[in-house]
């Protein structure tokens, strides 16, 4: 059922990738697939028969392009796992981040699980599969408190001697922050921090704005896996 979701969720998610320099000389930077958008001319045949299968009127964003970009974001995902968010909370987190990694693939990642500690079950950059980063989150069993601030200050670790443009933290939680320091003030040192804030059931909102405002991102409510999507493109389109 959770991959399924996940699955879902991925097929629903559209997250735009960093702006493309276009200062590159040609030749420049790493060579991707992209949908067209009226720059490119190096038609990806390959890629735009896939996403046109079964289409009777395919768009133009149909259309997949080789665009060279030389900008990778580096994002790490902070999942809660505390006793607050067993249940279908869990496997929908799960969910989100398998699709979410399958979305950033070129980008580096780095998954973090936390309760009253925190655990890196994906370090940056390490190449790992969609489905084997929702199994690992699966196996983490929910438990404990909610220590906030710990798992940012973990986060942030990670992402030493990032450029502040392209280092990003992702959390996803119901804020219940119950253990530990105020986590604003950790927040606060994050170059970008934005929110999925769980709100099917006791949530803190204002603590989610809190830590999405301090760490110069937003705060986006979602109640189950069907806000996911929109939430998440949302907030890497900002």
């Amino acid at each position: 059922m959770t991959r399924q979701r996940a699955r879902q969720i991925a097929r629903r998610l559209s997250v735009p990738r960093p702006p493309r320099d276009h200062r590159a000389s040609r030749g420049a930077g790493e060579l991707v697939s992209a949908p067209w958008r009226g720059g490119s001319d190096d038609l990806d045949l390959e890629r735009t028969l896939e996403v046109i299968a079964g289409k009777p009127l395919p768009e133009d964003e149909d259309v997949v392009v080789r665009e060279r970009v030389r900008r990778r974001r580096s994002v790490v995902l902070v999942v809660d796992v505390s006793g607050s968010m067993r249940g279908e909370r869990a496997r929908t987190a799960a969910a989100t981040v398998g699709a979410l990694v399958g979305e950033l693939g070129r980008d580096r990642l780095a998954v973090v699980a936390f309760w009253s500690d925190a655990a890196v079950l994906v370090r940056l950059g390490e190449q790992v599969s969609p489905l084997a980063v929702l199994d690992l989150l699966l196996r983490v069993p929910t438990q404990g408190l909610t220590n906030v601030s710990f798992a940012l200050e973990v986060a942030g670790r990670q992402l030493a001697g990032v450029p502040a443009r392209d280092a990003r933290v992702v959390l996803l939680s119901d804020a219940v922050h119950n253990a530990g320091p105020d986590p604003r003030s950790m927040a606060a040192r994050l170059s970008r921090l934005d929110v999925l804030l769980d709100v099917s059931g006791e949530h803190d909102l204002d603590l989610g704005r809190d830590l999405a405002r301090a760490g110069r991102g937003h705060c986006r409510p979602v109640r189950d896996h069907s806000d996911v999507s929109a939430a998440l493109t949302a907030l890497f389109a900002e």
